[in-house]
């Protein structure tokens, strides 16, 4: 029988693989890749995941990969925005054509588009984004013009599905930012050599930086369904375990599994952190009782917060003047250690977000 892992076991091992039970030095690149990318639906929160795991992180570095075309932004897992190297972006993207083609077919746009061909009107929308970057609303205008009749909205929300794009800098930057536009991956990163990859690389991938987890925590992390066959192809090079409730768990043969007592610290989560959005059944990260996932804000100044490897609290910064503030508002008692760790990793924070500013740190009301 396999062995059982407790869900504090697995927090460990999932926030060890993470990168958030000790802050490391290594590349920011290297580091995407061992993350298979970082969420970034708000354009400036990976440099906020990336100094929750690197000591000395500097958005200077970050920037100039992004600037260099070296990283980008993409549409990939979940149909989600993500922050990946760019051989990433060459590598997944055709496996998760067929989750983007699922989901935009169930949209409204979807559903009015049914049945018609397209293909030559897509062919055009790629290449008049590859001429230039542009927004939805203006490629909407665009075809409008062209097409006369066509149902321009829908077939602009439907390229953004279908047309492999990246967002360009200064989108994402940390010392600037833009509108959100688009400009094909093949205009952007032609010269980038491709990386061949299959299903069971992005399932190896994904337990490494993941796991250990079931098929359904790997099906809600990519989007992607009857991803046990894969599981089952590569199984004899997986261990096995089981949960507290007897849910089967796969993982890589050398990846951490800490001690279930391994000291947690306090971490200040970026909104849509992939820690907390990657799998099926988020117990090992979240506690038990009333918690907002993701609460809303200005982008890169809201989030939620790791205590003792447990999501135990949400939090917010806003500028007053002259001074930054940083509320946290627990979801349930902290005890009197706790909050002061609370409190010197919000000031740690703040000295991140607010460099050179006045700032305090306080507690609100759940």
């Amino acid at each position: 029988m396999p062995d059982l892992l407790s869900r504090r076991a697995l927090g460990r091992a999932t926030l060890a693989r993470q990168l958030l039970l000790e802050r490391v030095r290594r590349p920011v690149a290297e580091t995407l890749e061992h993350l298979v990318g970082l969420q970034a639906q708000v354009p400036r929160v990976p440099h906020l995941a990336l100094w929750d795991r690197l000591a000395d992180y500097d958005p200077a570095e970050l920037d100039g990969l992004m600037t260099s075309r070296a990283v980008v932004r993409t549409q990939l897992m979940r149909t989600t925005i993500h922050t990946v190297t760019a051989a990433d972006a060459l590598a997944l993207r055709p496996l998760l054509q067929p989750v983007l083609d699922r989901t935009f077919a169930g949209t409204a746009w979807g559903q009015r588009l049914r049945g018609q061909d397209l293909a030559a009107v897509v062919a055009k929308a790629a290449d008049l984004l590859t001429e230039r970057p542009m927004g939805r609303a203006q490629l909407q205008r665009e075809l409008a013009g062209r097409h006369p009749g066509l149902d321009a909205e829908a077939v602009a929300f439907g390229v953004s599905y279908w047309v492999p794009w990246v967002q360009s800098p200064p989108r994402g930057l940390w010392t600037s930012s833009g509108a959100a536009v688009m400009t094909t991956v093949a205009a952007e990163l032609g010269a980038v050599p491709a990386r061949a990859t299959s299903l069971d690389d992005l399932v190896v991938r994904y337990l490494a930086a993941f796991g250990p987890a079931s098929v359904r925590d790997v099906q809600a992390w990519c989007g992607l369904t009857r991803l046990r066959e894969v599981v089952d192809r590569i199984g004899p090079g997986l261990r096995r375990f089981r949960t507290e409730d007897g849910i089967e768990l796969f993982d890589v043969p050398d990846a951490p599994l800490p001690d279930p007592e391994t000291p947690s610290p306090v971490r200040f989560l970026a909104e849509y952190d992939n820690v907390v959005l990657s799998h099926a059944d988020r117990s090992r990260v979240v506690a038990e009782g009333d918690h907002v996932l993701l609460p809303g804000g200005a982008g890169g100044w809201t989030g939620t917060v790791l205590v003792d490897g447990l999501l135990r609290a949400t939090w917010a910064a806003r500028r007053e003047g002259a001074v930054t503030a940083l509320t946290v508002r627990p979801s349930g008692q902290l005890s009197s250690p706790e909050r002061s760790e609370v409190l010197a990793e919000g000031e740690r924070l703040l000295g991140f977000l607010a460099a050179g500013r006045e700032h305090r740190v306080g507690f609100g009301t759940a």
